[in-house]
């Protein structure tokens, strides 16, 4: 059976207050758990959300009961998702459980006083694990995003914002399946920190993002964009910018930055390709250990080496032309990227010709660019 996924909108009125509520709470228990995991075990870092019931309406909320079934009827392991959205951001949070119950009457400490300050109740409660963002402040990347949902209560129709956001929460499904939770990815992104915590440290990246979309890589190229390579090359970019006039800046966070941003779409792109090959091109022997490269996951070195397999070359090479530039240049690509950002991250200074050029080549600024080649393999 597939996995159901469900979508809201943030409370009317208060969108930006709601959403600051949760992310609040649920920091704070990201560093309870960080500061002294005895007293706060990781089972303790949750946040609940709640579908707030109109005061206009009077009846029970018709598919509530589809929606509490979902907890039990996705017999699957795959992720089970909350989309949150005002249609000018999105968000995902990653359901841990679905009740009617206010948890209001035992697990308060859970609940942000948003609710009860505003004399709000709700047709149901989300128990979310963590919350990740995927858009800022970009209604056109929302829609985007929304339109790869299914709404099942609508034909299987994708979802769209206009005119399609009633009866909400809407019960979706996603195909291909995604993992928006993995340990693995977000090891590779975040270090291993919840994302929640990573998005609250990478902020203020909304207005490059839409730069670098309309001016620099085209719509096509950033919507086939994984949510955190987006974040990692707005940083980068906006690094660059502000200091690109100062000779003295050192430019290691912006090396840093773009070689993750690759790191990161290449781990993606690549788990992708390998699920349409045959099986025995699934696995690799890494660093000593076979690893699974359908989970993604791997560090750019990695990366370059995987490629160079001759069962991962012929099984890219064997999916059609359009995917030679995978199978022959991105290892080369991804090892130069490497050699820079190793000492980058580990050594300290870098100048502004070398992130000049390492820039220029991703964005494709007087070239084709390495990650408009890179995202053109996920095109349909």
């Amino acid at each position: 059976m597939k996995t159901r996924h469900f979508v809201t909108v943030w409370n009317p009125g208060y969108s930006s207050t709601s959403m600051e509520a949760h992310l609040d709470m649920l920091l704070g228990w990201v560093r309870s758990f960080r500061d002294d995991s005895d007293k706060t075990p990781e089972d303790d870092v949750y946040v609940w959300w709640g579908k707030v019931r109109s005061a206009h309406r009077q009846r029970p909320l018709e598919h509530l009961p589809d929606i509490l079934g979902a907890t039990t009827a996705a017999d699957s392991e795959e992720e089970q998702h909350l989309y949150l959205t005002d249609y000018r951001s999105l968000y995902v949070g990653l359901v841990a459980e679905i009740t009617d119950q206010d948890p209001r009457a035992d697990d308060a400490a859970h609940v942000p006083a948003y609710y009860t300050d505003r004399a709000m109740n709700s047709d149901c409660w989300f128990k979310l694990w963590d919350i990740r963002r995927l858009v800022a402040d970009d209604t056109v990347a929302v829609v985007d995003a929304l339109a790869r949902l299914r709404n099942t209560r609508y034909s299987d129709q994708p979802v769209s914002l206009y005119g399609g956001m009633v009866d909400m929460p809407l019960i979706v499904t996603r195909e291909p399946a995604v993992e928006l939770f993995g340990d693995e990815s977000r090891d590779l992104v975040t270090g291993g920190t919840p994302w929640v915590q990573f998005d609250a440290e990478r902020s203020g990246t909304a207005a490059m993002e839409k730069e670098l979309r309309d001016n620099v890589l085209g719509d096509a190229a950033w919507r086939r964009l994984d949510p955190a390579a987006r974040t990692f090359l707005a940083t980068a970019e906006s690094i660059f910018r502000r200091n690109r006039e100062d000779p003295g800046f050192d430019f290691s966070p912006v090396v840093i930055d773009f070689a993750k941003a690759m790191e990161v779409q290449a781990s993606l792109t690549l788990a992708t390709l390998v699920s349409r090959a045959p099986v025995s091109a699934h696995r690799v022997l890494v660093d000593g250990k076979q690893v699974d490269l359908t989970k993604g996951g791997l560090s750019i070195g990695q990366l370059a080496w995987a490629l160079r397999e001759g069962v991962i070359h012929r099984a890219i090479k064997q999916l059609g032309p359009r995917y030679d530039w995978i199978a022959t240049s991105l290892s080369p690509v991804l090892s130069e990227l490497k050699d820079v950002r190793n000492p980058a991250a580990h050594q300290g200074r870098v100048s502004l010709e070398v992130a000049l050029n390492m820039r220029n080549k991703l964005l494709g600024v007087g070239c084709e660019g390495s990650l408009v080649r890179l995202t053109s393999a996920l095109a349909r």
